[in-house]
């Protein structure tokens, strides 16, 4: 079993090596991480891949975190291959423009679906060996076609790419404000705006190498398959020659079948036989198996055939142990869920079983201008006529189960992680007092980067204080800071001891938590009334966070691609600086062509304003009116409150761990019970849509489970490869719909109505009854 985040790293992984081979002995212990295993020896210098092994008998079964970094992923390298070369540039600035557009386009979607780096991987794989093969490389061509493409190149342009297609806060942010308050950016702010805030958590991510980057106990599954392809796509032996063929077939595979479920027939991206059925005659049947529609229903019992879809729960790459504490918190919330609604907690029976909006008691729509004043203040006596806003039920939950999890995140790193920190934080003042890196890590990777120059930590510093202090300039162009320095260092520091915890979580499970709901509860009382502060606090005290994550894991990258550390840190950059600023323009276009669409409670099959109505929501419900519905005995005062209940949902499960014996039902249960991500996922359904979580069960369950146990070695040679290829061509076809028939060139060609494909306004997708 892979290690998760229910289990501490133990603090031997940190033991320095020696020149001659190192055997690390993990003796099973009351605190050891890997609960659910027998423990057993591993040859930290033995080079991955036991791939030339056919037959399953003669593959070791993986076990945990270090035989997945050691065993699945390659420690070769060629440091006489070039990184920078003209196709890196080219690519790598094309690539990024193209995710950055991309991901800007996914984020009006109704489905939760982003660009991963797979994709990015793709087609640079694609282009670059055509750029090969194309160019002369002989005379001066020498130098714009050096050699066959190489992984080193592959891999910078995929950083660059996949740095610039994850979206910035700080755009959805800058959309909140033109849809909902008619605040305008402009283009060179905004611009600025959205890389300080990326930067920010750059200089963070550099201070948190030694805790979060080079450790084998740091070995962010998620990211197992990218290096898994890159890796089969270079190396090139015989076994790696079978890889490439098995990835194209079932990328080919996934092309041709990916567009059906998308666009001619839906029904499949959510098929329940509870909702064919009931043929659209019950909301309850709607609410409790819908999943085909934006905002439709919770989906129990409903599958998908749409890797789309499927993806979201990466349940091809994601340990086991994560995904059933994702399962059982999903089982609780099917019925948490619908007992709440029905029941009228938090007065939402009569409003929109899930939407991110907010309502009047009635369920209309609320009009937030109805309530404030022209600099965007509260105007209490407005209030008093207009009346407060609800959140639906579902939303009101989710957003407590959020701040629960943050709370048990905070107190479950501080039990199982103590020895980490200390030494982490050991290492962190020797680096910020010498100002560069004096560490050993037990680690067979980091062992093979020591030939290549280290980013200083300076560097990161320097970065650090620069980006924030642009960002506090950015807050001061429109007259009235939308958000006050002294509020912005605050909230950056709140930030920097969250991604130490929430970066733990995804190191060791790939799993993200987030902090968003409580970050703008805490705004609200530090800025009483003022929604526009209140959103903005989401650029430095949200949005720093993970942007720090996403850059420690492209760090991740790097080391095990053996990208030189320099390479990487310039790659980011430049996907930084291209992503900010294709993601506002793009965000600009999609925005004014679809006002409307996008500030629908529910949106359309093709365009929703979910994501970035959240943001509003929250900055008139927490910014406006925080003292009015959050403080003691108001109506959401548990969604403050929830931080500190979740602060105790560890401690039970680690009490009986500590204190039965070791190797029991009972002490393996204890451990293996995961609350941060229980708990998240109670609340993680009414969003989006819904149709692909019993899917994953079933495919998560084949793969980390009887494919790793009784097919080891097809498991470790193909696994992770199969997830690539599924999540590339998928994509590749999504993408091209998206602008063929789904309007992001600006004109939607609806496929025609029919059994598969319902009309909208009278059965949702998988012929549930329609939304309101």
């Amino acid at each position: 079993m892979l290690p998760t985040l229910t289990s501490a790293a133990p603090a031997e992984l940190q033991r320095s090596f020696s020149s001659d081979s190192v055997e690390k002995t993990r003796t099973p212990s009351k605190k050891d991480s890997d609960a659910d295993f027998d423990h057993e020896k591993v040859d930290v210098n033995e080079v991955p891949f036991d791939a030339d092994a056919d037959t399953d008998s003669e593959v070791k079964v993986i076990e945990n975190a270090e035989e997945v970094a050691i065993q699945i992923v390659s420690t070769e390298d060629h440091p006489e291959l070039p990184t920078w070369t003209f196709r890196t540039v080219f690519l790598g600035v094309g690539l990024s423009a193209f995710g950055a557009v991309l991901a800007t386009i996914y984020t009006f979607k109704p489905q939760n679906a982003s660009v991963s780096q797979l994709f990015c991987l793709i087609i640079a794989y694609v282009l670059g060996t055509a750029m090969h093969a194309i160019i002369p490389s002989r005379g001066y061509f020498r130098y714009l076609n050096p050699g066959p493409f190489n992984i080193k190149e592959h891999t910078a342009i995929v950083i660059m790419a996949s740095t610039a297609s994850t979206v910035a806060v700080a755009m959805e942010i800058i959309a909140a404000l033109d849809l909902f308050y008619d605040i305008r950016l402009n283009a060179a702010v905004a611009i600025f705006q959205i890389f300080a805030s990326q930067m920010i958590g750059y200089g963070i991510a550099g201070v948190l190498r030694q805790l979060l980057v080079y450790p084998t106990y740091a070995f962010y599954p998620s990211y197992i398959s990218v290096v898994n392809l890159l890796q089969s796509l270079h190396f090139g032996n015989a076994l790696n020659h079978k890889r490439r063929r098995f990835f194209w077939i079932v990328f080919a595979a996934i092309f041709c079948w990916e567009w059906i479920p998308q666009y001619p027939f839906p029904l499949l991206t959510a098929f329940s036989i509870i909702c064919l059925a009931d043929n659209g005659r019950h909301d309850f049947v709607r609410n409790l198996f819908g999943a085909g529609s934006s905002n439709e229903g919770i989906g129990l019992l409903s599958f998908s055939t749409s890797w789309t879809l499927i993806t979201q729960g990466s349940p091809l790459v994601w340990p086991l142990q994560t995904q059933v504490n994702s399962y059982l918190g999903m089982a609780l919330g099917y019925l948490v869920l619908t007992l709440c609604y029905y029941r009228n907690v938090f007065g939402g029976r009569a409003l929109e079983f899930m939407s991110t909006s907010l309502f009047y008691e009635n369920g209309t729509t609320y009009d937030q201008s109805l309530i404030l004043n022209a600099d965007n203040s509260l105007n209490r006596t407005a209030l008093a006529e207009v009346g407060l806003p609800y959140y639906t039920t579902t939303y009101a939950i989710s957003q407590m189960t959020y701040n629960f999890s943050l709370g048990a995140a905070i107190v479950h790193i501080l039990l199982w992680h103590s020895a980490e920190l200390k030494s982490a934080a050991k290492h962190a003042v020797a680096t910020v007092r010498r100002f560069h890196d004096t560490v050993e890590i037990d680690d067979p990777h980091y062992r093979e980067m020591q030939k290549y120059k280290e980013v200083p930590a300076w560097w990161y510093i320097a970065l650090f204080v620069v980006s924030l202090a642009i960002g506090i300039g950015c807050s001061y162009t429109t007259g009235t800071p939308l958000l006050p320095w002294w509020s912005i260092l605050l909230f950056t520091a709140i930030s920097f001891f969250l991604a130490v915890a929430l970066g733990f979580i995804t190191a060791t499970t790939g799993f993200n938590i987030s902090v968003k709901y409580a970050i703008q509860i805490l705004a609200s009382f530090v800025h009483p009334g003022q929604p526009i502060a209140n959103m903005y606090v989401n650029l430095y005290g949200n949005s720093t966070t993970f942007q720090t994550l996403y850059m420690l894991q492209d760090l991740k990258l790097g080391q095990y691609t053996k990208l030189p550390p320099r390479a990487t840190f310039a790659a980011q950059m430049v996907g930084s600086i291209v992503g900010s600023i294709f993601n506002f323009t793009m965000m600009r276009s999609i925005v004014d062509a679809n006002r409307e669409v996008l500030k629908d409670p529910t949106g359309t099959r093709v365009w929703s304003g979910w994501i970035i109505q959240q943001y509003n929501s929250a900055s008139v419900a927490m910014g406006a009116l925080g003292t009015e519905l959050f403080t003691f005995h108001k109506r959401y005062y548990l969604l403050a409150f929830a931080i500190f209940i979740g602060l105790l949902f560890p401690v039970p499960f680690w009490l009986v761990h500590r204190y039965t014996r070791a190797g029991s039902p009972v002490n393996r249960a204890a451990r293996y019970i995961n609350t941060p991500i229980l708990v998240l996922y109670i609340g993680y359904l009414p969003y989006s849509v819904n149709g692909q979580w019993w899917s994953c069960f079933v495919i998560g369950f084949t793969s980390q489970w009887w494919l790793r146990r009784h097919r080891p070695g097809w498991f470790k040679k193909y696994n992770y490869l199969l997830s690539a290829a599924l999540d590339g061509g998928s994509q590749v076809i999504i993408f091209i719909l998206s602008f063929a028939v789904f309007g992001a060139s600006g004109n939607a060609v609806d496929f025609p109505y029919w059994w598969g494909n319902p009309d909208p306004d009278v059965l949702s997708v998988d012929r549930c009854k329609a939304t309101s």
